[in-house]
């Protein structure tokens, strides 16, 4: 993740045909007309342990750096793990490399749907690579290390997952896509063309036309000790409304220590991308300091100690919270899909 303040190969586990893909990518309204009442629909709930342990699964791997072995295991377990929830067949990878800084970076997006008949959906999406290098580590000689990224990058797959365990056991009312990108943290400082490079190759090379989902959300960093997620100016700017109504929504749950009702910075992250390039708008919860004006995010940000030790349960739990309850009992249902 960047702030800045202001030959490609598609394998499917197993083979799918693009036909039958179509039933769940198929596009819905992106109006910012939202009606996040309670529908009076359960809830289930989130267990703090399980999303913990997932950011422990991928922190054990080590730094998940395209063209490493961590990164390749990471991969594995990632895919294995969302086909376990999700079926086989709404599982896949999107395969593609590309040459950066001279050497060629071999790269996935994984991808999975739930509720696939569902053709009112939303998408949430996270990076899962880490970054190549510490640029903020507390000695030079750490510098040129990889990071562990347990908070950026470890703990947005961690919710991610935690929601796609329980949408395995109780189907969401609306169809959800998961989409995890490479290649987010690879780009050097002022580097904003070698950022972002799975969003950018999945929102270029769509592999089902107008896939047009209510919204996207973006996790990024949500998983630290003392976080707190301002409200993301590009994302008020491209959909104030669904921001509006996600940290009303947090409020609700008194989780409104976490979600500030205030605005932070621009942060260049994989929504910019998205927004810049589909015909529907993603917002971005990120992590942000609260006296982030000299330094935007927390003092571990591209440094050696992105670890588990920062990682807390109950921010975990609380962002895991607040997306259960939007899908579970907050987005109306169409008459389509409710039948």
């Amino acid at each position: 993740m960047k702030s800045n303040y202001i030959n490609i190969q598609l394998r499917y586990i197993p083979v799918l045909l693009i036909l039958g893909v179509s039933l769940f990518f198929l596009s819905c309204s992106s109006e910012s007309d939202y009606d996040f009442s309670e529908k009076g629909r359960s809830v289930p709930n989130p267990n703090p342990d399980s999303i913990y342990h997932f950011v422990e699964k991928q922190v054990a791997f080590g730094p998940r750096v395209p063209n490493t072995e961590a990164h390749r295991l990471a991969k594995s377990w990632m895919g294995k793990k969302l086909m376990s929830y999700a079926g086989n067949n709404m599982v896949y990878e999107q395969r593609f490399s590309q040459t950066v800084y001279g050497d060629e970076l071999n790269m996935t997006n994984i991808i999975a749907a739930f509720n696939p008949s569902a053709k009112d959906r939303i998408m949430l999406c996270a990076h899962w690579d880490s970054r190549p290098t510490a640029d903020n580590a507390s000695v030079d000689s750490l510098k040129l290390m990889p990071v562990i990224g347990a908070d950026d990058g470890g703990s947005g797959v961690a919710v991610l997952l935690e929601l796609a365990r329980n949408f395995s056991k109780n189907q969401p009312p609306i169809g959800v896509d998961i989409v995890l990108f490479d290649g987010e943290d690879y780009g050097e400082e002022s580097d904003l063309d070698h950022y972002f490079l799975g969003s950018r190759h999945w929102a270029n090379n769509q592999i089902v036309p107008n896939y047009r989902p209510r919204f996207g959300i973006l996790l990024d960093m949500v998983g630290g000790k003392d976080a707190v997620f301002y409200k993301e100016r590009f994302s008020t700017d491209i959909n104030g409304g669904l921001v509006n109504e996600i940290w009303n929504l947090a409020s609700q749950l008194r989780h409104d220590d976490i979600f500030v009702d205030e605005r932070g910075f621009y942060i260049s992250d994989d929504h910019v991308v998205l927004n810049n390039t589909l015909p529907f708008s993603t917002i971005n919860i990120v992590r942000q300091q609260r006296d982030g004006v000299h330094k935007p995010f927390a003092d571990y940000w591209h440094t050696e100690f992105d670890t588990i030790e920062n990682i807390d349960k109950s921010t975990l739990q609380a962002v895991s919270e607040v997306l259960l309850e939007l899908i579970y009992n907050r987005i109306p249902v169409s008459a389509a899909d409710s039948n």
